[in-house]
């Protein structure tokens, strides 16, 4: 592929466009931003709050911990966190510096402020509407299909922007139909490392800083550490436990930042990490060990457009998938292997529903992980699955299509449920 190929250029900046910091989960982090912008556009501490969220913003910001807020979890907190003390130049690490002051001023806001959480419907999945109110003056901000999209800003009435919204399509990025594994292989294999060099450099440090702190803290239910000790320390358990010890950490308040995928901290982790364990174990040059991330990036970001940001399906099935992808080149693998190792990954863990933010996902992230290095040396042995084995169809972009389908449409309903479950209704 030719660098002034219109794909290689998308691939590129797609993943500048995916792979970005974030501190805290993606979820009360938007909530967050949105807060501290409409702090910025009232001026002055609010008396009033009022949250909209749509249903899967709420499912996932009920249970995981806000950062540098003394383990507070929830909209109410995730909202306070940013009035308080955000930064909203900063975006998705608006809350990253915070003072010991400022978290007590985050608890005394969120003590004497009416803090209402209303369930919104727009037909948006991903979607924030934050109203600050001081005495009659007022501000609103609401943030749409993705966690950094503004896309509506009010002050006493007055409309400062307003960017329409119809639907989950989303505008202003990338095109990321333009992705499909033959293309991404072909791109792995010809990009000039210079051109994402920086992106991928980033993620490794992060990525790689939380899963080690994962396992030297007390986070959640210490996934990672629990592996180590009912496995022991082969290649295998270490690619799923460092994977999930980052997310015991970053579910449970780890106060360190994280390079996310597809809009979420947990699949930027189980991308990256266990293909970073296994160019360790294989003792692979920088330049493979950048293409086997690419790689590794792309699939999981590939899995997840016709599926969406939200869904009541696991993301960290589509990031696990990517893994293996990655993990499958970085053992010699071409492209039959790698693809294969794709279709066997996602028929083996495509029934995991997404309920939520919380210590929980770094299991799912562990099973997830599995399933790809499984998938991978099922196919070095022959074995693999079928068209008409459920879900499974002739050609991986057939099989891609299949699971965003069950990821978009069938479990709309699913979803539904599981934000009922979860608010008590």
């Amino acid at each position: 592929m030719e660098k002034t190929d219109r794909k290689y250029k998308a691939c590129v900046q797609i993943l500048k466009e995916e792979l970005l910091p974030a501190m805290g989960c993606t979820e009360p982090i938007a909530l967050a931003y949105a807060a501290a912008t409409a702090k910025d556009v009232l001026g002055e501490l609010p008396d009033r709050v009022v949250v909209g969220a749509s249903g899967s913003i709420i499912k996932n910001v009920k249970s995981v911990i806000v950062p540098n807020t003394d383990h507070l979890k929830g909209i109410p907190a995730a909202a306070a966190a940013g009035i308080v003390a955000g930064d909203a130049t900063r975006k998705l690490e608006v809350i990253a510096d915070v003072s010991p002051e400022q978290t007590e001023a985050i608890k005394v806001f969120l003590e004497s402020t009416e803090i209402k959480v209303e369930h919104i419907d727009n037909g948006v999945t991903f979607d924030i509407i934050i109203t600050l109110y001081k005495g009659d003056t007022s501000a609103m901000v609401r943030i749409a299909l993705y966690h950094t999209n503004i896309v509506h800003i009010e002050k006493n009435g007055q409309v400062l922007k307003d960017i329409p919204v119809a639907g989950d399509e989303e505008e202003g990025l990338t095109d990321r139909s333009l992705l499909n594994m033959e293309d991404i292989w072909d791109f792995i294999n010809t990009v000039d490392i210079d051109d994402i060099r920086e992106v991928l450099d980033r993620q490794m440090d992060y990525n790689w800083a939380i899963a080690q702190e994962g396992l030297r803290g007390n986070y959640g239910a210490n996934i990672g550490s629990v592996l180590f000790d009912m496995s022991g320390d082969d290649v295998r358990t270490r690619a799923r436990a460092m994977a999930a010890a980052g997310s015991d950490a970053r579910m449970n308040g780890c106060e360190l930042p994280v390079i996310i995928n597809s809009g979420s901290g947990n699949q930027g982790i189980t991308a990256s990490v266990p293909v970073l364990v296994y160019a360790d174990e294989l003792k692979v040059d920088a330049d493979k060990r950048y293409r086997a991330l690419a790689l590794s990036n792309l699939t999981a970001i590939h899995q997840k457009t016709p599926i969406g940001r939200l869904s009541a399906y696991c993301g960290a099935v589509s990031a696990g998938a990517g893994a293996g992808a990655g993990i499958a080149y970085l053992s010699g693998g071409g492209y039959e292997e790698v693809i294969h190792t794709v279709v066997n990954a996602l028929a083996i863990v495509s029934g995991i529903v997404c309920d939520g933010a919380k210590a929980s996902c770094a299991a799912k992230i562990a099973a997830a992980v599995d399933a790809g290095i499984l998938g991978y040396n099922m196919y070095i042995r022959g074995q693999q699955f079928y068209g008409g084995d459920g879900i499974v169809t002739k050609g991986v972009e057939a099989t891609l299509k299949n699971v965003g389908r069950l990821g978009k449409e069938g479990m709309r309903e699913t979803n539904e449920e599981i934000i009922n479950i979860m608010i008590g209704e």
